[in-house]
Formats: C-alpha cells, structure tokens, sequence
C-alpha cells in the first residue's frame, strides 16, 4: 500500500479526494466537523514537507435535491460553509474555487505556493461525478501533480473524484492518505487476519440492509450477535409472536436460510430473549419487558432486554475480535438506550482486556460518540457504506483505483 509517507510532496501540487460531507444547522454552522478532523494529518504531512494542497470533495446530493423551480440550490450545498472552520483547524487561509473545474478554479490550483490550501466547490454540481465520466475526471487531474484519496466514506463509490480521477496519475503519484490507509488496515485486519474467538454484532432495523454482510462474516465469524429491529424477523421466521414489531415479512425464509446455514458452518447466532416493549414508538409511551417469542399483540420491541444484555455482554467480553455495526435499540431515545449503552461498554471492556474492536456504521459510532466510548475502542471507522460494503465481501472502486 503506497501511502503519504511514500513520497516527499516538496514543491508538489497535491490534489487531495477528502470527505467534507458534514451536517450543518440551518445558519449553515457545521454541527460535526468530525470528517475534518480527519483529513488534518493528510494535509498537514504534505504541508510540511513543501508541498501545496487542492481539495476536493463533495457535499450531500445537490442534483437529487433540487429547487422547487427544478434549479440547483448552489448556497445550500455549497463547500464555501466550510471554509472558516478549515481555516481555523489548519490555522492558515483557505482560498476557495466557486466550481471545481472551470479556468479560474485552474488558475487558482496552478498559482499555489508551497504550504498554501485551495478548497475546490463541491464536484456533485456536475453530472460528470456521480457518472463516472473521465472527460470530467481529467479536468479535475489538472489540478494536481499528485493524486492522495483520502474519503474511505466515499471510495465504495465509482465516482470521478474517487475512483476515475486515478487513471490521470501515473502508480508513483498517486496514493492513500493517511485516513484511508488506516481504514483499510483496520477493515482488513477484522475480515482477513481476525484472532479467534471472533464475535460479529450487527443491529439496525432491517435484515435486508444487513444479509450480505451476515453471509460473509459466516465464513469468518465465531459468533454473530443480531440486535435491533432485525432481529423480530428471525422470531417471526420461527413462530413467535411479535406483537407489532418491526418485521419484513418477506425476509421470514431468508431469515431460516440464514439460521440454517450458521448451524452448517458451527457459527454461533445469538438473539436476543427479551426486549423492553413499548405501546407506541415514543419515549414517553408505556413499557414491559416481554420475552420476545411472546411479545403481546400492540406492543413493540424497541431495546434488548436485561437477559438479553447478559447473553451478549458475555459473548462480547470472550472475544479477541470484535466488529459492530448497528445498533441494539432506538438509542435516540433515552428510555431505549440501555441496550445500546450495554453493549458499548461491553465493548469498551473487552477491548481493554486486549481485544481489538472496529465499530462501524452512522449509528454505531453516534453511539461510542454518544456514551463517551470512542477512545475505549480500537478502531472507529469513518466509512459507513463503504464499510458494510468491504465487509460484504466486495472490491471498493476507491480502493482498487490505487492498488
């Protein structure tokens, strides 16, 4: 793997592929600058060595969220909001290109002195991103005399800035910052080099968003623990009453093959007993603790339970490899949360008898960021999608671009 350490950017234009999608509030105040912290030692090791830096990235779907006279909104999905807190993290100015590809954006990029920053305007403006094009990719190859991909939340994406971009650059100039190495690495050293007794936790709401990566990680995984709303599928599929849980009704064979097939390969799937059961999808609303073969016909399971929480807290703390992507409950609301909470820490403390563990996935890491857990975990990855991809057992076009 060619990374930033690989080269010396000294008197080198380096166009650097970051990942500034933040949210913002709507004075367009970036409420997580988290994506950018991470693209600070990137930019800073070229920095130092001399080098000059182009930015690019893109910023939400302005062509899929149009204007009600059908126009694009350029304020709203503007890459300018970001500017001041880049400048204020790098703690030197930021020039700012209004598109990413047009001759004044080039003649920006080109004057650049050693240790000066440009910010390119968001590349979803144009079509050519999202598409592919290499007309579109070569324009914005001009801009650099080194290509660095540093956007793993972006790189399961065949994209011009992320993937196509690469064919521009001959293989000595181009390369892995130091955030997309160590989202590889880390990825990597679960699926391929994991120490046994490795324990796969998945949750979230739908097991159709989950089955590829259970199908895979039942070649690799010792355990696979199922939380969240998904996992009221599986005691449908075997006959239990639901109540009205979440259920997909036409995942209820899928669910038995999945089972079926654990069983084949001597892989443990663990559900949970009980959960704590609501009358109605509100924080406020009433609850039980129902076991969850049994649930009561107008209530709904929307947290794990406390033997629930036993069973897989002991999993977990057995473990010497531990990956989670999703959620045990609605954790957003606070009297739904003590699943979630359980697990974290749980986590958190295998992790510090000596296991490694990669949380992934919007939900899970708000979670660690939530219960203060982050720095108590071995790897949280910034990569969403493109992770449950990679561990879905597919090639990443961001990845192979530049391997």
């Amino acid at each position: 793997m060619i990374t930033v350490d690989s080269l010396s950017f000294k008197g080198h234009r380096a166009l650097i592929r970051v990942d500034f999608n933040v949210p913002f509030d709507k004075h367009f105040n970036i409420t997580d600058d988290t994506r950018i912290r991470a693209a600070l030692p990137t930019i800073n090791k070229i920095l130092k060595d001399g080098g000059s830096v182009v930015l690019m990235s893109h910023l939400g779907r302005p062509l899929k969220k149009l204007k009600e006279d059908g126009t694009i909104d350029y304020h709203k999905f503007s890459l300018k909001h970001v500017v001041d807190r880049l400048e204020q993290l790098l703690h030197r100015d930021v020039q700012f290109a209004e598109d990413c590809i047009n001759e004044e954006a080039h003649q920006l990029s080109h004057a650049l002195k050693p240790g000066e920053v440009l910010l390119l305007e968001n590349t979803r403006f144009h079509k050519g991103e999202e598409k592919g094009e290499e007309a579109f990719a070569a324009r914005l190859a001009k801009h650099g005399d080194i290509y660095v991909n540093d956007a793993f939340g972006s790189a399961h994406r065949a994209h011009a800035s992320t993937t196509i971009v690469a064919k521009f650059f001959p293989r000595d100039k181009k390369c892995f910052g130091y955030l997309m190495a160590a989202e590889v690495a880390n990825a990597d050293k679960v699926l391929n080099k994991a120490e046994k007794p490795f324990t796969a936790i998945l949750g979230g709401a739908k097991v159709s968003d989950k089955i590829l990566i259970i199908e895979n990680l039942l070649n690799i995984a010792d355990t696979i623990i199922i939380g969240g709303g998904m996992a009221y599928t599986f005691f449908k599929a075997q006959g239990g009453q639901v109540g009205n849980s979440l259920v997909e009704e036409d995942k209820l064979e899928l669910a038995l093959d999945v089972l079926k097939r654990a069983e084949e390969k001597g892989v443990k799937i663990l559900l949970p007993q009980d959960s704590i059961v609501a009358d109605k999808f509100d924080n406020a609303a009433n609850t039980q603790i129902a076991e969850n073969n049994a649930i009561p016909d107008g209530w709904m399971g929307l947290d794990i339970g406390h033997e629930a929480i036993r069973t897989f807290e002991a999993a977990v703390r057995s473990s010497k490899t531990i990956l989670w992507n999703g959620p045990m409950g609605v954790f957003e609301m606070d009297n739904f949360q003590n699943g979630t909470k359980s697990i974290a820490v749980a986590v958190a403390h295998a992790t510090m008898e000596g296991a490694f563990s990669l949380v992934g996935g919007g939900d899970s890491v708000a979670a660690v960021n939530k219960f203060g857990l982050a720095e108590k975990v071995s790897y949280v990855s910034t990569g969403g999608g493109a992770l449950l991809e990679f561990f879905e057992g597919k090639t990443l076009p961001g990845v192979a671009a530049l391997q």
